[in-house]
């Protein structure tokens, strides 16, 4: 009798055990879906997404900004059409729009000098992205710290007609990440040309950190390395000389 009422008991304390961990386990679901039901109920973006993605699962938006034109582009890849232009506003000669290939990993309404709108753009050596702003006179020149100005109402088209992970490319003159040319790159210097500097120095084994396009101390360790294998004058400055060496040539 004892030895029944043991099995009894110990079959009553799984069975408890498996009914609340089922109930636990249905909780966390049901709170994952209100909580995934709040976010596309409370963001005008993420409900407009989800419709969508159920319409047309192929997505082939993307943006391209001609700094110099000073237009952006929004174009659909698969079929090689232009969708709308915009004209925007970009960096200051001292604050330049960084050139190169990203994407829009966040979107939020912002105010102020923001504008009602904000995308960033996943550039690895700064905050840089594409917004609103409360100055419009400054739309159609390099008026920025860097980031992409649009009118207000344009930007907050555009908003509702992208996604995260949106590709962006940013380009500048004839020369892909040098813009209109070499500039001697300085310790603390940052930008595209840095990040190409960096990938080349990489793939000739003498530079080990993260292609950031910022110009730190591992890169200048990288430079000097490569600067005594070559027999060349050690310094952290990197010029035409520089440039040539390690095989970087502009090409229209």
């Amino acid at each position: 009798m004892r030895r029944f009422t043991l099995i009894l008991f110990s079959f009553i304390c799984i069975l408890i055990v498996i009914i609340v961990g089922n109930k636990i386990t249905l909780y966390l679901k049901n709170q994952k879906v209100e909580r995934k039901g709040i976010k596309f109920v409370t963001s005008q973006y993420e409900k407009w997404e989800e419709e969508k993605l159920k319409e047309n699962k192929d997505y082939n938006l993307g943006i391209l900004i001609d700094i110099d034109r000073k237009y952006l582009y929004l174009i659909d890849m698969k079929k090689n059409k232009l969708i709308k232009r915009y004209v925007v506003a970009t960096g200051r000669p001292s604050s330049p729009s960084p050139i190169g290939s990203y994407k829009i990993i966040e979107k939020a309404k912002w105010g102020g000098g923001f504008g009602s709108r904000w995308m960033r753009i996943n550039v690895p050596w700064g905050k840089y992205g594409i917004h609103g702003t409360n100055k419009p006179g400054s739309i159609g020149y390099n008026a920025s710290h860097g980031c992409i100005r649009m009118r207000n109402k344009d930007v907050e088209e555009l908003y509702s007609l992208v996604k995260y992970n949106t590709p962006v490319v940013l380009i500048k003159g004839s020369y892909g990440p040098f813009g209109h040319g070499f500039r001697t790159l300085r310790p603390g210097d940052r930008g595209a040309d840095v990040r190409e500097v960096q990938r080349v120095l990489k793939e000739k084994e003498y530079y080990y950190g993260a292609l950031d396009g910022i110009y730190g101390n591992g890169m200048k360790a990288a430079l000097i390395r490569f600067l005594k294998e070559n027999n060349m004058p050690i310094t952290d400055r990197i010029g035409y000389t520089v440039y040539k060496k390690l095989g970087i040539i502009l090409m229209d």
